[in-house]
């Protein structure tokens, strides 16, 4: 087991494996057809997918504002570059593809369940409160993706020495990156809290 655990690849395909056999038990127990491939089957599937990917956007995004940046001032100056050429820029890259992907699967579910019209326009063409509650839920998710791809991970390229710019210019971009993750991080409390009540309340 532990040769398994050892790296990550084998670790994450031991989880699909497991997924694999848990599928077959589910069939053999109840003896349901889980494996129809049909509407049902591939909404649900996106809905996994868009879950999985928003628990790695929002892991990491709390990793950076709960752990990383509050723990730079403690780190000794000549460790630094540990986490500025390593840490970070592995953690950015799962960060920013987990944030497309997320927005882009939520977006078929969405188009899959029939109200992406409406979640888009808020519930105001229905009066659904559900299209209420996931559209403001994808607005702020949406705003988010955007602030990462256009704002948080040009200026951290520029912070991190990604591509070149000045010592004054790398410290506004650090700063100018750190302000808009905290806003994603102050944006996900209401975002999570409409897309769970969307499946819960309504």
């Amino acid at each position: 087991m532990a040769k398994i655990l050892e790296k990550l690849n084998t670790t994450v395909i031991a989880g699909f494996v497991l997924l694999v056999i848990m599928i077959v038990i589910m069939l053999l127990w109840h003896g349901s057809n889980v494996l129809a491939l049909g509407h049902a089957w591939w909404t649900f599937a996106f809905r996994w997918l868009h879950v999985l990917a928003g628990i790695m956007w929002i892991g990491l995004l709390y990793y950076f504002n709960f752990v990383q940046i509050p723990s730079m001032p403690k780190i000794p100056d000549e460790q630094k570059p540990a986490i500025g050429k390593v840490i970070a820029p592995t953690a950015l890259f799962w960060f920013r593809w987990a944030a497309l992907v997320t927005l882009v699967t939520g977006l078929i579910v969405a188009a899959m369940n029939g109200y992406l019209i409406e979640a888009i326009v808020l519930g105001l063409s229905d009066g659904v409160e559900k299209h209420t509650a996931i559209g403001i839920g994808m607005w702020l998710g949406g705003i988010m993706a955007f602030n990462v791809w256009m704002v948080i991970w040009p200026n951290q390229k520029k912070a991190l020495g990604i591509v070149e710019a000045t010592p004054d210019e790398k410290k506004a971009a650090a700063r100018r990156a750190m302000l808009f993750s905290r806003t994603n991080t102050m944006l996900s409390v209401p975002m999570l809290y409409a897309m769970v009540s969307a499946q819960n309340l309504y």
